[in-house]
C-alpha cells in the first residue's frame, strides 16, 4: 500500500453566517498497518474506506475550520484516536464543538512518526490563527492545509484570518522548503513549492 492515500468527501464550510458547497482531500498517511489521518471532513465512512483497516494513531487538523474538522469526534470515537490541533485555533474549533475539546495541542518543530514516515509540524497562520502544515522530508512531501493551495495563498476574507500572516507564513517557511516539495493541499489539484515561488514570488 502506498505511503500516502487520498479520499475527497464533499459537503459544506459556513463561516461569518455564509455557507458554500466544497470538496475537502483527506491525506491519510502511513504503512500498512498503521497511519494519520489529515484533517476530518463531511463522511466518515469514506475516510474509513480510505483507512481499509489500519490502526488510526491520530487525527491531526491542519485547522479548525468546519469543513476541515466537521467529523473529527465522530473518526476519534470510531477509531480510538486522538485529535491533534494547534491551540492557537481554539476559538475556531468552538464554533463547530463548543462541548468537546481535542485531545492533544500541535506545535512548531513537533516530530509525529508513523509507519517510519516523519511528520514535521509547520506553523503557519493566516488562513486562521492555529493554521499548521505537515513536512514529510522522506517522502518529499508537505500537506498544506488551506495554507497553500495550486496557485497562491489560502483565502483570508473572513473572520480570524489575515492576508499579510500568511504571506509571511508562506515565504518565511514554507517557500525554505526544497522547490521539488510535492504540495498536498486541502482542496484541489497537489502542485510543488517551486510552482508557487514562481507564481507568487518570494
Amino acid at each position: 500500500m502506498n505511503a500516502i492515500t487520498q479520499a475527497v468527501t464533499r459537503g459544506t464550510f459556513s463561516l461569518d453566517g455564509q455557507t458554500f458547497d466544497v470538496e475537502n482531500n483527506v491525506w491519510i498517511v502511513g504503512d500498512d498497518k498503521e497511519v494519520v489521518i489529515i484533517d476530518a471532513p463531511h463522511d466518515v465512512d469514506t475516510i474509513l474506506k480510505a483507512v481499509d483497516g489500519r490502526s488510526v494513531r491520530a487525527i491531526i487538523c491542519t485547522h479548525a475550520h468546519d469543513d476541515h474538522v466537521r467529523v473529527a469526534p465522530e473518526l476519534s470515537d470510531r477509531t480510538g484516536a486522538p485529535i491533534w490541533l494547534h491551540p492557537d485555533d481554539e476559538e475556531v474549533w468552538d464554533l463547530t464543538h463548543p462541548d468537546r475539546h481535542w485531545d492533544k495541542d500541535l506545535a512548531e518543530g513537533q516530530q509525529i512518526s508513523v509507519g517510519g514516515i516523519d511528520l514535521w509540524v509547520i506553523h503557519t497562520p493566516g488562513h486562521s490563527p492555529g493554521a499548521v502544515c505537515l513536512y514529510a522530508s522522506d517522502l518529499g512531501t508537505l500537506f498544506s492545509g488551506d495554507t497553500l493551495f495550486k496557485g497562491g495563498p489560502g483565502a483570508t476574507g473572513r473572520s480570524f484570518s489575515d492576508e499579510d500572516v500568511i504571506l509571511d507564513s508562506i515565504r518565511r517557511k514554507l517557500f525554505a522548503l526544497p522547490e521539488e516539495t510535492v504540495v498536498h493541499t486541502g482542496h484541489g489539484d497537489s502542485t510543488t513549492i517551486g510552482a508557487e515561488v514562481d507564481a507568487l514570488g518570494r
